[in-house]
């Protein structure tokens, strides 16, 4: 599904749980992590439907490494020549995205998970099983506002992965947080803002310290990786995380 002025110049693709934006303004569009495989098609799309062409694509920006944010990556640096930009940290993890080591088995975690099988089996179908890395990564330099599109500001929030980073657009009064906060757990199956369970996350605890950076954006739109956008404020959503906690 393509939802488009999530944010001002900032469009949504979701598909089975899982999402991904294009950022646009004067100079062009970035795109905000790849989702899964079967959402090029939506990518094309959307692009038709707001007038841009693949050569105005300047960067494609990962949060993270994980295989529901790499999806069609490799796919975009290879057809359009797309520049994959993703921290240092996860660079290993982008290129291999399967490889990664959570808190707690991500594979016994759903049977004590019940409400998660159905979303996971979604994601499956969409081709979460079948994502192929990318290696050609250039470093995402956290502290600093991007020379691209939308000149998000990067902030790095560990946790969820170590080189795991969101993206301020303050001039928008957007942040695009990847999996530090979602509005849907899809390892619990739980809405709400959060952390992700321990079944995909490094380190929960470094992931509930790095809620202090969203906070501290004071953003009143956050767009997460996984559920609906959060309209009522950074400092809201952190606290319902918190409260929430680790699973």
């Amino acid at each position: 599904m393509l939802v488009p002025r999530v944010a001002d110049g900032v469009h949504l693709i979701t598909h089975a749980y899982v999402n991904c934006y294009v950022v646009e303004d004067d100079d062009g569009v970035i795109l905000v992590d790849a989702g899964l495989p079967s959402m090029w098609p939506m990518l094309v799309e959307l692009l038709e439907s707001v007038n841009r062409t693949p050569d105005e694509v300047r960067a494609l920006v990962l949060t993270h490494g994980h295989f529901d944010h790499v999806g069609f990556a490799l796919r975009a640096h290879r057809e359009w020549g797309t520049p994959v930009l993703v921290h240092r940290e996860d660079a290993r993890l982008a290129a291999h995205p399967y490889r990664y080591r959570p808190q707690r088995n991500r594979f016994l975690y759903p049977f004590t998970h019940p409400g998660s099988l159905p979303k996971l089996g979604r994601m499956a179908a969409a081709g979460a099983l079948m994502v192929r890395g990318v290696g050609d990564t250039r470093p995402l330099g956290p502290g600093t506002a991007l020379p691209i599109p939308g000149s998000p500001k990067v902030i790095h929030t560990p946790g969820h992965t170590d080189g795991h980073c969101i993206l301020h657009l303050p001039g928008r009064d957007a942040l695009l947080t990847g999996d530090a906060i979602v509005t849907l757990d899809p390892y619990t199956g739980r809405a709400g803002a959060q952390i992700v369970a321990s079944a995909a996350t490094k380190s929960t605890a470094q992931a509930l310290a790095s809620l202090d950076a969203i906070a501290t954006t004071g953003a009143r739109i956050l767009l997460p990786g996984h559920g609906e956008p959060w309209t009522r404020g950074a400092e809201r959503a952190v606290a319902e995380a918190l409260r929430i906690g680790a699973h």
